[in-house]
């Protein structure tokens, strides 16, 4: 079974991770797609998002990291994917998620959509709140890896000298 999992991942944190490890167990091959959103301005460029992920999940022997942008179910199509994952965190999630499944189902039935709840660790993290958090000098050692940790404090300081 062939998966893909969407996200913008920036940055990616440690939910992200509790969802790519588990995900790698359940698939053959797991591709990490990272979209490229027009829509947003994004702290770390899309090189440097398939870059950092990359190197966080450097030791899983079936898991890719690939750029992407258009339709996910398009990429999913292009990859020969079977599976469509997402994580999600609350109940709040759900309601989008679910509506996104359904639409992506309708455009291309061949591709299902399975959701994976996140730990209860990691249920209040994401990006947004990680970006924030460092935006104001706090520590986010907790929420991403060391070397993510270490690319959005450069971003950081560049932006208080810029």
């Amino acid at each position: 079974m062939r998966a893909v999992y969407p996200g913008s991942f920036d940055p990616v944190t440690y939910g992200h991770l509790d969802i790519i490890g588990r995900a790698a167990c359940l698939a053959d091959e797991l591709i990490i797609g990272v979209l490229k959103n027009n829509a947003k301005s994004p702290l770390f460029s899309l090189e440097e998002r398939v870059r950092m992920l990359k190197e966080v999940t450097k030791n899983y022997h079936n898991v890719k990291v690939e750029a992407f942008e258009g339709l996910l179910v398009d990429f999913a199509e292009r990859r020969k994917a079977d599976v469509i994952v997402r994580g999600l965190r609350a109940v709040t999630d759900f309601e989008s998620e679910l509506q996104m499944a359904q639409t992506n189902h309708k455009l291309k039935g061949s591709v299902e959509t399975i959701f994976l709840t996140t730990r209860l660790e990691y249920s209040y993290l994401s990006s947004t709140i990680v970006r924030e958090v460092a935006a104001f000098g706090g520590d986010i050692s907790q929420f991403v890896p060391k070397m993510v940790e270490q690319n959005i404090q450069a971003k950081m300081d560049k932006r208080r000298r810029g």
